[in-house]
């Protein structure tokens, strides 16, 4: 494998698209309310939910698609290094151990970002996600959840 086909920059972008959209509603799970605060109605979750998730996405996406983008190439091209000295089939576990090395840097956060990244960057690498057209309309899937949740806190504020 050569290392434009190692690296394919186009399909890491698709994949920082779809893990940057689903870390903000996996993360609402773990912290459904970030400064604190309890909730005691249904009314009062999903109200939340529809407010934290574009806050989470507005601040976690641009680090997503910069940091986890580099790291995960960086990860998958020291992995293969390391594979071609040792075991070429033991290649995905080292790639594996870098994400999660480089998802230490704030701990449960970016770790549990990291965690998301390998697992959609290993779901999509079968699938034919490398052309740079891919890539760009990839961006617009952020975007989308963004005006989808602004939308849903405007209606939840309106029934209020």
């Amino acid at each position: 494998m050569t290392w434009k086909e190692e690296i394919q920059i186009a399909r890491k972008i698709v994949v920082a698209s779809v893990s940057g959209s689903l870390y903000p509603i996996i993360l609402f799970i773990f912290v459904p309310t970030p400064f604190g605060g309890s909730m005691q109605t249904v009314g009062e979750y999903i109200e939340a939910f529809t407010i934290t998730i574009p806050a989470y996405l507005m601040y976690s996406f641009p680090v997503i698609l910069v940091y986890g983008t580099i790291t995960s190439i960086i990860s998958d091209v020291v992995a293969s290094l390391i594979a071609k000295c040792t075991r070429e089939h033991l290649k995905i576990y080292y790639s594996f151990i870098l994400h999660i090395l480089f998802g230490l840097i704030l701990l449960w956060y970016s770790l549990l970002a990291a965690g998301i990244f390998f697992i959609t960057d290993y779901l999509i690498r079968g699938k034919n996600l490398n052309k740079w057209s891919h890539a760009l309309k990839s961006l617009g899937l952020p975007i989308l959840v963004w005006v989808v949740f602004m939308g849903l806190a405007h209606l939840v504020s309106f029934f209020n």
